[in-house]
């Protein structure tokens, strides 16, 4: 479904901010081929930690390869969100012309990275036909995806833990080239989150609020993976483990 947005129904400072935002993930499409192209050497090589079904569940595995699943397990959620708040029957009318043009830029980054990281991760797994994470199912309770303040409080949501998903994620890295990755990934989720949080509240501090940016260090919150799958959870319905991520 194709949205358009005439360029005098916002003001110039939101098509600057907006422009970012298309700009800042636009970028990825030429990194789409990256992981796909770099080696397995740099896994642990204990092959007990790769990703897979174990005892009738997939787990997430360890190691490099199991932190890349673990974001792309995150990055199923957050495209399956916004295809379903661009598609919801009153996106038209139930949120203004920049609450549309984010979204849907947001709805456009997310698919990418979904795509990113699926065909990364296929390039890169020994054996992706058993240890590829499959496609996530879904449900979102009593959310309305017509109404705007709770669309925006749940992307406020998962967008505020998706960068702390990423912070809390880096540290297992081992691979230097996974970890650029990621760390262009998360700085556009960053921006994501501000995006949200000033729609929510313009011209506030919220979009770096004292709840996520820390005033002692000015540095974002943080959360393992332990801390972020049963948030996660809350919105997967697709059983799955991560026994190997702290």
């Amino acid at each position: 479904m194709e949205k358009t947005l005439k360029i005098n129904e916002v003001n110039p400072s939101f098509t600057n901010r907006r422009s970012f935002l298309k700009i800042s993930g636009l970028t990825l499409v030429g990194t789409s081929l990256l992981l796909a192209g770099c080696s397995d050497d740099d896994e642990d090589g204990n092959i007990d930690m790769f990703p897979g079904v174990r005892n009738g569940v997939f787990d997430l595995g360890g190691g490099d390869f199991g932190v890349l699943t673990y974001a792309y397990a995150l990055e199923q959620l957050e495209a399956d969100f916004y295809t379903k708040v661009v598609n919801a029957s009153a996106f038209n009318t139930a949120f203004t012309p920049q609450d549309r043009a984010v979204l849907t830029d947001l709805y456009n980054h997310e698919v990418i990275h979904r795509e990113f990281f699926k065909a990364a991760l296929t390039g890169a797994l020994p054996n992706p036909t058993t240890q590829l994470l499959p496609g996530l199912a879904f449900d979102y309770g009593t959310l309305n995806f017509n109404n705007r303040a709770q669309v925006l409080a749940t992307a406020k949501a998962l967008e505020d833990t998706g960068v702390a998903a990423y912070n809390g994620a880096g540290k297992l890295l081992t691979n230097p080239e996974y970890l650029l990755l990621a760390g262009k990934i998360v700085s556009v989720e960053a921006r994501h989150a501000s995006a949200i949080r000033s729609l929510i509240n313009p011209n506030s501090k919220d979009f770096a609020g004292d709840d996520i940016v820390s005033a002692t260090n000015g540095l974002d919150t943080v959360k393992k993976p332990s801390e972020v799958v049963p948030i996660a959870s809350g919105f997967i319905t697709t059983n799955f483990t991560a026994s190997f991520l702290p």
